[in-house]
């Protein structure tokens, strides 16, 4: 077969294509957990054959679905997480594809695919790990059919481009909330060294003091360590660390 018969046609490019210009413009908006959602739903409107879509996520020893399209796909994934076998689980561990075309039948998951059959009437699949790592968490993508064979060599090269895109988009939300983080932590960090040092100048006190001051007053007013550094900068003044307590009542004995 020749490689023009193994590669998409036009419209399937475009469609393709189509869904990740719409995916990248709601990027700015997106966490990586809702690319991965709109990532399994892209693959059962594009992969020719894909009925279900999921999302495995592998992270400390252990498998979970962060995404699926219908809980049918979800029973699906737990089944292999059960048994501890199939080809979600060895696409992301072997970093290859697996498209298994009968599962009823199919030798390397003889008990996943007796009982995935069996209890969700799933015939064949598509799986693929994600090549993208989020700390230490590697996610994979399946996607799923009721009929045998549902997928050929048109739907593994389209499903081929979604996960290698998708993982390009979902490590892009990653990236862009990890620089966030970082700003916040920065800015949050500089405020706080400013509220220290105007308590330091002003009451003779060494840095350990000053920071022990300002969490004492966080604890007090049941603020944020950042707001009431914010504070100090802007006044000067540290709120009030020794709540006034209510007075006890004089029972009619005393």
């Amino acid at each position: 077969m020749g490689v023009d018969e193994l590669a998409p046609d036009d419209d399937a490019l475009r469609n393709v294509a189509e869904t990740f210009a719409k995916l990248g413009v709601d990027l700015g908006s997106m966490s990586p957990d809702d690319t991965l959602d709109a990532l399994a739903q892209a693959a059962v409107e594009r992969v020719p054959g894909a009925r279900w879509a999921s999302i495995t996520s592998y992270e400390h020893d252990r498998f979970r679905t962060v995404a699926a399209t219908d809980d049918i796909a979800r029973q699906a994934d737990a089944i292999q997480y059960a048994v501890g076998s199939g080809p979600c689980l060895d696409a992301i561990v072997d970093d290859t594809l697996y498209r298994p075309r009968d599962l009823r039948h199919d030798e390397r998951w003889p008990e996943y695919g007796e009982r995935v059959s069996r209890e969700v009437g799933m015939r064949s699949m598509l799986s693929y790990r994600l090549g993208h790592e989020i700390g230490d968490r590697v996610d994979g993508l399946n996607i799923y059919s009721d009929e045998v064979g549902a997928f050929d060599e048109r739907s593994e090269v389209v499903g081929l481009m979604l996960a290698t895109h998708g993982a390009l988009a979902v490590a892009l939300t990653a990236n862009q909330e990890r620089v966030e983080n970082l700003q916040k932590a920065l800015l949050s960090n500089r405020e706080i060294g400013v509220a220290m040092g105007v308590l330091m100048a002003r009451h003779r006190v060494t840095r350990d003091q000053a920071f022990g001051l300002l969490r004492m007053a966080s604890q007090n007013t049941n603020r944020k360590l950042h707001d009431v550094a914010l504070e100090v900068a802007d006044t000067g003044s540290l709120p009030s660390i020794a709540g006034e307590r209510p007075r006890r009542k004089e029972s009619a004995a005393d």
